[in-house]
């Protein structure tokens, strides 16, 4: 008991880590950028932030620490690595929309990951507002706030005016002070990697949350079986550090690859311990990327889309790998060739070249080179700034190869009335239309009761002696059809059989 006392009088209260999550264009990155108080999201596509991954806000002394990369699926990389990396989740709903399929997917996860949430209902200054009808949503997903008998905080605000924010963030700091968030800065130092990316001037770069511990320049570091020695180390703000503490987001430059998001850090005391360590760990992030992809040779029934990937940053990559795991279909399937960080390259045309694949690049460029090549060989290169409209096109480029539906649209019924001419191929007789009506060229099944004799198509079509396109209800008609199955060899038609006829309209299925 002795030492738990010692320990915990060591232990200090830390900043709160915020993770913000919602509906895409509820607002979430116009809501920090007020926090921020930077032009972020007038600059950004999709309210997808990007810089570093966090930052930092300070509120009467106090400071707030605010995930702004990990969106849903990002967030969710994390998570699965078993990393708890936010203390509190804002749940943005815009107050004109109200509860959406991504806040659906944010109120999933926040239950999963069991963390306190506030709800911000967004978007409070617009005409069409209905905050009651959120609240109303929001129930219906369990999620009882406190002005309607729950437990759950929320506070109605509008990014575009600032209203209320200042409410947000005191609600923000009165839930930490509940949580009672403590960590030791004398302690090991231990933290998670939230982001990473190759950096044209200063090779890889990450950004790591110091969870416990203190982080210095000089220190050698471990994330999986890479290794590192921070050569230095920058503020959310761009501003150079010597040490971090807890619930600082820091850029860290010196490492020998990218370290992968959601993967702990920890601080060895020489580089011969930070190699036992990295020896000790079994990194297997890459390998599970894109576990979904399907190549031909597995299932060869499957119709199969190609793709090479590429990003701007690891997280990106691991969030469109979740959201390529939603695609199910027993029908077609996806393969990714190649995937990798960076602008898309010669190299990435050769890849796709062998299969036709198509290239998909997000938040990159594409060089000159491989835009020629790309025009030479016929392979389409495209993209993208916002994730979801990228799955939209792996989803629609696969559905392209799944084979139409055959609907069958009824026309009408003619009774048997008499046969004039039969042989093998064809039939010649007439009858009366009881039902709808009757168009040449038609496809048609003779039934008798509810067995199917043959079926035929409806090859000539004649009133009063005359050819006639159509014949409709209550009409006699003369009709010749090209018999085009039997149900049996002997099967014959006779006087009182109904044919029921019908167009075939072929629909695209989509997933």
């Amino acid at each position: 008991m002795a030492l738990e006392e010692a320990q915990n009088q060591e232990k200090q209260l830390r900043p709160p880590v915020v993770v913000v999550l919602g509906h895409v264009d509820h607002g979430k990155t116009a809501l920090l950028d007020t926090i921020r108080k930077t032009n972020v999201a007038g600059k950004e596509s999709g309210s997808i932030t990007q810089h570093i991954g966090a930052y930092q806000a300070e509120i009467n002394g106090r400071k707030i620490t605010f995930l702004d990369t990990p969106g849903h699926e990002a967030f969710s990389a994390i998570r699965s690595r078993g990393a708890k990396v936010a203390d509190i989740a804002i749940l943005v709903v815009a107050a004109d929309e109200g509860v959406k399929p991504q806040t659906k997917e944010a109120i999933h996860i926040i239950k999963e990951t069991k963390i306190p949430v506030i709800v911000a209902i967004n978007k409070i200054d617009k005409a069409e507002a209905n905050p009651q009808k959120v609240r109303q949503d929001l129930a219906v997903e369990e999620i009882l706030v406190e002005d309607w008998g729950g437990t759950v905080p929320i506070v109605e605000v509008s990014a575009k005016t600032g209203k209320n924010i200042s409410e947000l963030l005191d609600m923000i700091l009165l839930v930490a002070d509940i949580e009672e968030l403590l960590s030791d800065p004398s302690g090991p130092t231990k933290g998670i990697i939230i982001e990473s990316s190759l950096d044209k001037r200063r090779g890889y770069v990450a950004t790591a949350l110091i969870q416990e511990g203190t982080l210095r320049v000089g220190d050698w570091i471990v994330v999986g079986t890479i290794v590192g020695k921070v050569k230095s180390m920058e503020s959310y703000d761009g501003k150079a550090m010597t040490q971090a503490i807890p619930s600082d987001p820091v850029l860290l430059t010196g490492w020998s690859e990218t370290p992968h998001i959601g993967k702990q850090l920890n601080v060895a005391t020489s580089k011969a311990e930070a190699e036992t360590l990295a020896e000790d760990n079994v990194d297997l992030a890459p390998l599970l990327l894109f576990m979904g992809s399907e190549p031909a040779a597995q299932n060869p029934n499957k119709k199969i889309f190609n793709v090479v990937i590429k990003s701007d940053v690891s997280s990106s990559l691991e969030a469109i790998d979740s959201a390529l795991k939603t695609i199910q279909s027993d029908d077609v399937g996806f393969n990714v060739l190649d995937y990798s960080i960076g602008n898309i390259t010669e190299g990435d045309v050769k890849v796709a070249s062998s299969t036709k694949a198509a290239i998909l690049g997000f938040r990159v460029s594409v060089e000159d080179s491989a835009k020629r090549i790309a025009e030479k060989r016929g392979i389409k290169i495209t993209t993208y700034d916002i994730i979801y409209e990228m799955i939209a096109r792996v989803r629609d480029d696969m559905s392209e190869l799944l084979e139409p539906e055959v609907k069958r649209n009824a026309l009408g019924k003619l009774r048997v009335l008499a046969i004039f001419k039969k042989d093998s191929k064809s039939i010649v007789c007439g009858g009366k239309v009881t039902s709808g009506k009757v168009i040449r060229g038609a496809l048609i099944d003779v039934m008798r009761g509810k067995d199917l004799v043959m079926s035929g198509r409806l090859a000539q079509l004649q009133q009063n002696k005359q050819d006639v396109i159509e014949v409709n209800e209550g009409l006699e008609a003369g009709i010749r059809f090209d018999i085009v199955k039997s149900a049996t060899p002997s099967s014959e038609i006779k006087e009182g059989d109904i044919l029921e006829v019908y167009e075939e309209e072929k629909v695209q299925r989509s997933l």
